[in-house]
Parts: structure tokens; C-alpha cells; sequence
């Protein structure tokens, strides 16, 4: 399984991503879920995506196909898109696909924030894949857990095994979840990140805070956060924000 997450900022699609997809490792994945965040969704341009493929959809699906991958199953909610794909020999053997969206913006009414999702059986094995956008700024963290919780408890299945989301066997819950680093001042955030010593940073994350209080955060595993923060760069560089206001670093 390969999963992707990318913010993109409304940005047109990249002529390759190869690299993104890892497409000339030694090993090919079964399934490729990619997740993105802040598609492009003006007026006219979601207009034509309804009708036809996204731009974003087309690249993935045009590179994948390829290398025989199929699409499955997508969901978007306006700027949120979430795309399956799988080798055509497991297609017989995933079954129940069903899609939702849960808007979170604007008290619910504006799909610039919320989660969307993709369920199945999987070789008999029940799985769901969200991708979620929740609040931004440092401090509403404890509004991104409420959007979650939301999400969690509001999106239901036409499935009696697994009605809803924490029913199924393995949940993968990902995105751009804008939890930050917070304390910590911007100069030594710089210098773990220069030094690559992330891991001091762990304490402050505020998804890590946040798991010592709230149960159904308890019930996911995260990888080790072995990478800088990804908030914020300059647009196309590696380069952190170089405006003069202060930024403020977040892992999600």
C-alpha cells in the first residue's frame, strides 16, 4: 500500500510524479491511495470537474494506467479529493466500496474543511482510508479534535459489519490534519530542524499533546516523525517562509 497526502494550494498539477508515486522502486504496491487537499474549486472549474475528471484525477490516472493500475473509487468535496487505485488481479476481491464526505466548514455548510473517505472489503477485510482537512491555526487544536470526533461519529456506511468508521478492521486516517508545534520558540525549531534532531520536537506536537486526554485519538498509531515540518515553504522551494511575520511550524 503506498498512500499519498499533499496539500497542493490550489496549484495545477505537477507534467510528472513519478517520484511522488515511487514508481521506479524495485517493488510495485498492490494499492495506491492518494489523498490531496485544497484542489483547485472555483466556481467554473468545479462545474467542468463534476462532469469530467479533475485535472489532478487525470494526471494520477494517466500516469497509473501505465503500469496497470485501475481506479476504484474516488471521492471529492470541493477542495478535498481522495483516489483509489489497485491492480486489476484484486479487483474480484474488493467488494462493499462506498463513499462519503462530511463538510466541517462555515458550522458545517462549506466543504473548505471536513473529511471525505473510501470504504471496502478487502480480501474480506474490512478497510477505510479518510483524508480530512481540519482548522488551521495554532490555536484551534482543540477544534481539529472536535472536527475529527465529528467526522468519526456523523459518517456512516450501508454496511452491517462496519456502519461506521471505527467498525472497520484498519482505519488509515490522513491529510492535512494542521496540528502544530507549539512552546517552543522559533529559534530552536529552526536549529532541530537544521541539526535533523525532530525528535525534540515531539512533546510539543500537538497531536502527541493531545493523545494523553482524548480516547479515540489513543485508538490510531503514527509513524515515527522522522521528517521536518512540513508548514510552511515558500511556493515551489524548499525554502521555509521567508515573509517577515512570524510562521509557525506544524508535522500534519
Amino acid at each position: 500500500l503506498h498512500m499519498v497526502t499533499w496539500n497542493v494550494a490550489t496549484a495545477d498539477p505537477p507534467k510528472d510524479v513519478a517520484s511522488l508515486l515511487h514508481l521506479n522502486s524495485p517493488k510495485t504496491p498492490e494499492l495506491y491511495v492518494i489523498g490531496l487537499q485544497e484542489v483547485y474549486s472555483g466556481p467554473v472549474r468545479f462545474v467542468s470537474d463534476m462532469m469530467f475528471d479533475d485535472p489532478w484525477s487525470q494526471l494520477f490516472i494517466s500516469t497509473l494506467a501505465p503500469w496497470n493500475y485501475v481506479k476504484v473509487s474516488s471521492m471529492r468535496m470541493q477542495g478535498l479529493l481522495l483516489l483509489f487505485f489497485s491492480k486489476p488481479e484484486h479487483i474480484p476481491f474488493i467488494r462493499d466500496i462506498q463513499a462519503t464526505y462530511t463538510r466541517t466548514g462555515m458550522f458545517g455548510y462549506w466543504g473548505n474543511k471536513g473529511g471525505v473517505s473510501v470504504r471496502l472489503s478487502f480480501y474480506g477485510h474490512m478497510l477505510c482510508f479518510l483524508n480530512c482537512h481540519l482548522a488551521a491555526h495554532m490555536k484551534y487544536a482543540n477544534e481539529r479534535v472536535d472536527e475529527f470526533e465529528h467526522i468519526v461519529d456523523t459518517q456512516t456506511f450501508d454496511c452491517k459489519k462496519a456502519p461506521k468508521i471505527t467498525d472497520h478492521r484498519l482505519v488509515f486516517w490522513f491529510g492535512d490534519l494542521n496540528f502544530r508545534i507549539q512552546d517552543h520558540g522559533m529559534h530552536f525549531v529552526r536549529s532541530c530542524i537544521n541539526n535533523q534532531t525532530y525528535n525534540l520536537l515531539w512533546s510539543h506536537d500537538q497531536l502527541n499533546m493531545l493523545k494523553k486526554k482524548e480516547q479515540l485519538l489513543q485508538e490510531f498509531e503514527e509513524g515515527p516523525l522522522d521528517f521536518q515540518p512540513t508548514y510552511k515553504f515558500d511556493l515551489n522551494s524548499d525554502t521555509y517562509d521567508s515573509r517577515l511575520y512570524t510562521t509557525w511550524f506544524g508535522f500534519k
